[in-house]
């Protein structure tokens, strides 16, 4: 038997937080991506609606996380202090659009769509009256963007986090009052949905809202709220078996999502088509930016609605009979096989400039080389890592048109010692890490090797230098220490400042449109130079998310990618 909710005491305490401004909504980001990054296998492990995938936690923490890195991003952008510091505008609108960008999966899509609702009306004001409000207009909205709502799911958790605050009142009050409904609402969701019921859970995505909810309260009145009895367990629904909501159904086989840039009309017209393919629909997002998130037999038929209503991008198809729980972060285990002596099924061999970057990669699980400059590596250098990866089958990466000679030589010497080697011909860096973000070890070598193939092809190149000598160049006469913007391996750009070029070689390859940009910073660059391409990237282009690395030394200055 559950056990009825322990009420918080409402009294307001003179050092609670009576507004929600820029640095509370900051902290309630950062302690959202905590409380859901601790929660994370619980969810995944009860997740049985709208599909026994095993993967709402892992969805939430990742639409999370892209929230708090959006707020971060405002936060330290240059220039971001004094009268230019964010204020509760800036925070709430950037917390509800990096959750947009990075919505993952039904349950992240309705908490990005939550905290738009949210955001709106928190921008004109932050205090309790405004929260509640906040709240009531955050569960509509998201009911809205829902195809066909079921109760007993997060959407009845949000209505009835609104409806106990309803009257408004002190912030603290009104964010402790909306926490105590939600909890209350959250055990009662396995006798309103039957597959919860069936398996002995509360509905994850609920409780993830309940975690939410939980980290509003104590950033704003400094104490933890009690947290919901936990359920006993999911009993015989493994996940990845596609139980729906239905007794007995079958539900779609596959999950669709991308990002599409439309107008309201088209948008209206592509939830009817959805609609017609499969179910658990939601699209949710505005002012021309959309997340589209729908279960279905038929992925191309969903894509190809998305196109003929506007743009579509970063587009991902998973296959539910393939899905798995995510294992929980650490650090990766030793291979048993590799311990014996015994040859691991696949490795990644990459070249790389610079120590962080060569770092970053081997973390990642790949066999680096690093490039020195001046000294690119040998034939036998390469053949030695190849060889090093102690591996039967290797995937050779050496993003550096100048070492695919070096590279096909050590792939043929290596397949003669019995090693099954394929060669991607990257010709920078940043195709490397392009590739090495697809590689997966569970899939066949040739289909690894295809995925890996396009996401390197897929990204195009830039990289900038300073000239050591006048030159001729294809952009004109470079002097000795002019900035060169090299697009693809010629000379677009020449400049005088490293930050204007950079600035200017990002607006000429985004001209050809892009969904994410790579920076590769070396040692010695400008301070901030990373954090004003970021804010520059923001500012002018709708739904390009931006992400750095940090090369260390023997690096270019700056690398630059755009997929």
């Amino acid at each position: 038997m559950s056990r009825a909710p322990q009420p918080f005491d409402h009294t307001v305490r003179s050092d609670e937080r009576l507004v929600l401004d820029a640095g509370t909504v900051r902290a309630w980001s950062a302690r959202t991506a905590e409380a859901l990054g601790r929660e994370r296998a619980a969810l995944d492990a009860i997740n049985v609606f709208p599909v026994a995938d095993g993967d709402t936690g892992t969805n939430l923490c990742l639409t999370a996380d892209a929230a708090h890195r959006a707020v971060e991003a405002v936060f330290t952008a240059p220039g971001a202090s004094g009268d230019s510091a964010p204020d509760t505008t800036d925070a709430v609108r950037a917390m509800a659009h990096g959750a947009l960008l990075g919505a993952r999966g039904n349950s992240g899509t309705i908490l990005s769509q939550l905290l738009r609702g949210m955001a709106g009306v928190l921008a004109d004001g932050a205090d309790g009256d405004h929260l509640a409000r906040a709240l009531a207009v955050a569960s509509a909205s998201a009911r809205a963007a829902v195809a066909h709502p079921e109760e007993g799911t997060i959407l009845t958790v949000a209505a009835a986090a609104a409806a106990s605050c309803a009257d408004g009142g002190a912030l603290p009050d009104v964010a402790r009052r909306a926490y105590d409904g939600a909890r209350t609402a959250l055990e009662a969701t396995p006798g309103q949905l039957a597959v919860l019921g069936r398996a002995g859970v509360v509905d994850a995505g609920g409780q993830g809202l309940v975690a939410v909810l939980g980290a509003l309260v104590e950033t704003v009145t400094g104490r933890a709220p009690e947290p919901p009895p936990a359920s006993p367990g999911v009993r015989g629904v493994p996940a990845g078996t596609g139980e729906t909501c239905g007794p007995g159904a079958q539900g779609p086989g596959h999950e669709v999502l991308y990002l599409l840039e439309a107008g309201d009309d088209a948008v209206e017209l592509l939830r009817a088509r959805l609609d017609a393919l499969g179910d658990s629909l939601v699209v949710v997002g505005g002012d021309g930016l959309w997340n589209v998130h729908v279960h279905t037999d038929d992925p191309g038929a969903a894509v190809e609605a998305g196109i003929e209503a506007g743009r579509p991008h970063r587009i991902r198809i998973t296959h539910f009979a393939s899905t798995t729980a995510a294992p929980a972060p650490g650090p990766p285990a030793e291979d048993p096989a590799h311990a014996r002596g015994e040859r691991a099924a696949r490795a990644v061999v990459a070249v790389l400039p610079g120590e962080g970057l060569a770092g970053l990669c081997a973390e990642a699980g790949a066999t680096t080389v690093q490039a020195r400059p001046g000294e690119p590596p040998a034939g036998d250098e390469l053949l030695a890592a190849v060889r090093s990866a102690h591996a039967r089958e290797v995937v050779l990466l050496p993003n550096d048109t100048d070492l695919r000679a070096a590279a096909a030589t050590a792939a043929e010497r290596a397949r003669a010692e019995g090693i099954r080697v394929a060669l991607i011909p990257t010709r920078a860096a940043v195709q490397g890490i392009a590739a090495l973000a697809v590689h997966e070890p569970g899939r066949s070598f040739d289909e690894d090797v295809v995925a890996m193939t396009a996401a390197a092809g897929a990204t195009r190149y830039a990289e900038l230098a300073v000239a050591e000598r006048q030159s001729f160049t294809s952009a004109g006469v470079c002097q000795a220490g002019d900035v060169l913007g090299l697009i693809e391996g010629d000379v677009a750009v020449i400049g005088q400042d490293l930050t204007d070029t950079a600035r200017t070689v990002l607006d000429r390859m985004l001209q050809a449109g892009g969904e994410l940009v790579t920076l590769v910073v070396a040692d010695g660059t400008p301070p901030g130079l990373a954090d004003t391409l970021e804010a520059h990237v923001r500012r002018g282009y709708l739904a390009v998310d931006t992400v750095t690395y940090h090369a260390g030394e023997g690096a270019p200055p700056l690398l630059i990618g755009v997929e």
